[in-house]
C-alpha cells in the first residue's frame, strides 16, 4: 500500500483542507492517507474550536483514512519540536512520503534553502543574535536570517513555509526514508481575516464564526457539509465552541493564586516573563486585552499565548523535560479510521514497533499524563454532567470508525 502522511490541526476542517487532501492523493497516488492531528490544544497555544473527537470525524468524512494524535507536549510547541514529533509518528507508521501545503509550492526550493542553512550556520546564528539584541523575537530573527541566505523564492516569514522547512529537517535528523512533497496553497493567505474565495484561511473561518454569534450561515461557503453538520451538532448540544475567552477567568485565577516561584517553574516562563504577566493581569478584563497589554516585539502573541496555556494546564519545565526524554513520540494513539485505514494497520501492525493505543486506560507515560491534564482543562468550561462525560470519553474512547458507504460513525 502506498501510504502518505499529512500533518494537520483542522481547526476547523475547511475547503482549503479538502483541496490539500485531494491534491495530496493526486500527487502521490496514495492508497491510504494518514493524518497526524493535534489534540485539544494547538501549536499557537490556543484551544481547538471543537474537541479532537469531532475534528477526527471531520477528517474521516472528508476522506482521510487514518487519524492519529500528536500529543500536547509536541502539539503546543514551536515549529521544530512540533515537526519532530509529527514526523516521528509518520516514520513509525511506515508512510512513504508526506505532503504539506506551502506558499512556495516547490520542494526543490526547500532543499536548496536547507543546504544554505547548513552551510552558513555560523553566519545564521550571528544574524539571529544581532536581531534579538534589537528586541526582536526569535522566530522573527530566524526568518530575517534565513531571508538573508535565501534567494530562491521561499518566503520564510510565512508559517506554512517555516513548518515545511522543519518537516524536512526532522526527516533528515531522524534519518527517515520519508519523501517530502509540497502543494502550493490555493485561495486565501494564512493570515487573511476575510473571505476572498470559497477557500478561506482557518483564521478567517474562526473569526467569522465567532463574530457572527456562531452562525453557520456565515461560513457555509468555505466549509464542507460534513464540517457544517458536526459544528451544528456540537453547538446545539454544548452551546459553545472553545476559544481563549472561555478560559480567561481560570488563567487569571492561576496567575493571582500562585507564587512567583511557582510561575517561574512553568514551561516557557523564561527571562522573568512571569513578572510581566503579573504586572498586567489584575486590570485585564478579557484575554484579548491581556494579550494586547503584554505582547512586545520580542515576545510575540503566539509565544505568550503558549506560556499562558502552560500556566493554565500547570505544565512545569520538569514535567515537559520528562515527557521529552525520548525526543520522539513513544506511542501511537489512534483517534479514528475508515475501512482502508483499518486494512493498513492490519497489514503493518507486525512491523510497527511502537505501542498502538486504542484508549488510555491500560497505558502510562509522562506524555500521556500531560494529555490527560490538558483534556481536564479543555473540558472545564462545560457544566456537569457534560464535563464528566467528555473526560470519560477521553480516557476510555476507542477509535472512531467511519463507514464510507453509510456515512456513519461508530466506536
Amino acid at each position: 500500500m502506498q501510504a502518505t502522511g499529512i500533518i494537520v490541526e483542522y481547526n476547523p476542517f475547511h475547503n482549503g483542507h479538502l483541496y490539500h487532501l485531494h491534491e495530496t492523493r493526486k500527487l502521490t497516488g496514495a492508497d491510504v492517507v494518514v493524518a497526524v492531528m493535534s489534540g485539544n490544544f494547538l501549536q499557537r497555544g490556543e484551544p481547538a474550536l471543537l474537541p479532537k473527537e469531532e475534528r477526527t470525524k471531520m477528517a474521516l468524512a472528508a476522506g482521510v483514512d487514518l487519524v492519529i494524535e500528536l500529543p500536547y507536549a509536541f502539539a503546543t510547541q514551536q515549529a521544530d519540536v512540533f515537526a519532530n514529533g509529527a514526523i516521528s509518528l509518520l516514520h513509525a507508521l511506515f508512510v512513504q512520503d508526506i505532503c504539506f501545503g506551502s506558499e512556495s509550492g516547490s520542494i526543490e526550493e526547500f532543499h536548496t534553502l536547507l543546504e544554505k542553512k547548513a552551510t552558513h550556520q555560523h553566519t545564521l546564528q550571528q544574524i539571529i543574535k544581532a536581531k534579538m539584541k534589537e528586541g526582536i523575537s526569535y522566530p522573527t530573527a530566524l526568518s530575517f536570517a534565513l531571508e538573508q541566505l535565501s534567494t530562491n523564492g521561499v518566503d520564510v516569514s510565512l508559517p506554512n513555509n517555516i513548518l515545511g522547512m522543519h518537516y524536512i529537517e526532522a526527516i533528515r535528523q531522524q534519518q527517515s526514508s520519508i519523501v517530502p512533497r509540497t502543494i502550493q496553497r490555493h485561495g486565501s493567505n494564512y493570515h487573511d481575516e476575510t473571505f476572498q474565495h470559497n477557500i478561506a484561511s482557518a483564521t478567517s473561518v474562526r473569526k467569522t464564526l465567532l463574530t457572527n454569534d456562531l452562525s453557520l450561515s456565515s461560513i457555509e461557503q468555505v466549509i464542507p457539509t460534513a464540517t457544517a453538520n458536526l459544528l451544528d451538532s456540537y453547538i446545539s448540544s454544548h452551546g459553545i465552541i472553545h476559544h481563549w475567552e472561555h478560559y480567561f477567568s481560570s488563567l487569571k485565577y492561576a496567575l493571582l493564586t500562585r507564587t512567583k516561584e511557582e510561575l517561574a517553574s512553568i514551561y516557557e516562563a523564561e527571562e522573568g516573563l512571569e513578572n510581566r504577566l503579573l504586572a498586567h493581569i489584575t486590570e485585564a478584563s478579557s484575554f484579548t486585552s491581556f494579550m494586547e497589554a503584554i505582547k512586545t516585539k520580542r515576545y510575540t502573541w503566539t509565544r505568550l499565548q503558549r506560556l499562558c496555556l502552560h500556566i493554565l494546564t500547570n505544565t512545569t519545565k520538569k514535567q515537559m523535560a520528562q515527557a521529552h526524554q525520548e525526543k520522539l513520540v513513544p506511542y501511537i494513539r489512534i483517534l479514528g479510521m475508515n475501512q482502508q485505514g483499518q486494512r493498513y494497520l492490519s497489514l503493518m501492525k507486525k512491523k510497527i514497533e511502537l505501542p498502538l493505543l486504542a484508549n488510555t486506560k491500560a497505558f502510562s507515560h509522562p506524555l500521556l499524563e500531560l494529555d490527560k491534564k490538558a483534556s481536564a482543562v479543555y473540558t472545564s468550561i462545560h457544566p456537569e454532567p457534560i464535563r464528566s462525560a467528555m473526560l470519560k470519553r477521553e480516557l476510555t474512547l476507542h477509535p472512531i470508525r467511519y463507514n464510507e458507504i453509510e456515512k456513519a460513525f461508530s466506536h
